[in-house]
């Protein structure tokens, strides 16, 4: 199995600068899992051939995953699936203007047949979710990845275990 650590196998593209403080909760789940992604402001807007020339050349470069951040329109996550055989994963981001982010999440998951986007929750939950979902991605070809998921998985359980035995303390 090849094993992704300092690969650049997961790209993490940004439709504006604004998008990064929501988006570095993905970057740096990334990083924690030995992921170092390839990280762009790509407008499918305001450049479009940059979008469309990104998103065809990406598994030449070898990227396996590319996660799209966009708000308000948010065709960034559909014009990279439009040019790409990779799994696309968008996150709708929430504008300061607009409905609170549910029209970037309805342009992100109403994709036409045959162009899937997996689309995740609006905003840093979302973020921090379409890395673990990458992660799973990669993990598919990859027993090292899986190791961590799981090792990632059991710790999560753990936290929670925890907690309800120091709450059940308290109010028993």
């Amino acid at each position: 199995m090849v094993s992704h650590e300092k690969i650049k196998s997961v790209a993490v593209v940004m439709g504006s600068d604004s998008d990064l403080p929501t988006m570095e909760s993905c970057i740096d789940q990334l990083k924690d899992f030995g992921i170092d992604p390839v990280v762009r402001i790509i407008s499918a807007h305001r450049t479009p051939e940059a979008a469309a020339e990104f998103a065809q050349t990406a598994a030449d470069k070898g990227i396996k995953v590319i996660i799209a951040a966009a708000g308000m329109a948010a065709h960034l996550a559909g014009a990279m699936a439009a040019k790409s055989h990779l799994p696309i994963i968008g996150v709708p981001m929430q504008a300061k203007e607009g409905p609170n982010g549910m029209d970037a999440l309805l342009s992100t998951v109403q994709m036409p047949p045959g162009v899937p986007v997996a689309s995740m929750a609006i905003g840093k939950t979302g973020a921090k979710n379409a890395a673990i979902f990458a992660l799973q991605i990669l993990a598919l070809c990859d027993d090292a990845m899986k190791d961590r998921l799981l090792d990632y998985r059991r710790a999560q359980s753990e936290k929670v275990t925890q907690k309800d035995a120091e709450i059940s303390k308290k109010y028993l």
